[in-house]
């Protein structure tokens, strides 16, 4: 009977020997499926992660070689040389007058430049009789010359033109040489400029207000 027990408890200690080698054998075994080199399950790979994509495309650099003003502004080359034009041309006519010229022909001179309605206004301005005596009186004559100084303003069918209007006058009291820096608002009628407004440039207004000529 002993001999039959040492028998058993062998083959109990084999057959532990033999799970703890098929045990140690498992640990050591490659996870189900690890042949293709996947990560075991909650291991996030980044092996196949897409790219970051690029930003958008950079936009093209501004020079002055490139950068036209004009596209930008609601009038074009041509209309703003047009106003200076009118704007200098008004400005010498304005400061243009002698004493013994009919005043009435001297506010028809400025009326070819302007609108109706200040036609009228610069009209009433220049044939004020104390004015037109004074000048009688000391036998003055002016002539006018004219510059663009700067463009003050600019929209759509409008601009406001700084010029700088001289005088060059001869009279009984001595000769004199006079300028004035002058806003003159010009507004597109059909297809020509007109003077809408003249101010003195220094009066804080932009000359767009229509409330006469300053002298």
């Amino acid at each position: 009977m002993a001999q039959v027990n040492d028998r058993r408890g062998l083959v109990f200690a084999g057959v532990v020997v033999a799970l703890a080698a098929v045990g140690i054998y498992l640990s050591m075994r490659p996870a189900s499926g690890g042949s293709d080199g996947a990560p075991p399950p909650g291991v996030v790979s980044t092996s196949s992660a897409a790219p970051p994509s690029s930003g958008p495309s950079p936009a093209p650099a501004i020079t002055p070689s490139t950068f036209d003003i004009y596209g930008y502004l609601p009038l074009t080359r041509e209309q703003i040389a047009q106003a200076a034009d009118m704007a200098q041309r008004f400005a010498v006519s304005y400061a243009s007058f002698r004493y013994d010229e009919d005043p009435a022909s001297y506010a028809e001179r400025l009326k070819a430049f302007t609108t109706a309605d200040f036609g009228a206004v610069l009209a009433r301005d220049v044939t004020t009789p104390a004015t037109v005596e004074q000048n009688r009186a000391d036998q003055v004559v002016s002539e006018g010359a004219a510059r663009l100084k700067s463009i003050r303003d600019i929209a759509g069918g409008s601009i406001v033109l700084v010029v700088t209007a001289t005088q060059h006058i001869t009279a009984k009291s001595g000769p004199q040489e006079r300028s004035a820096d002058y806003a003159i608002t010009l507004t597109q009628v059909g297809t020509e400029w007109r003077v809408f407004d003249l101010q003195r440039a220094d009066a804080g207004q932009d000359g767009d207000t229509g409330g006469g000529a300053t002298g």
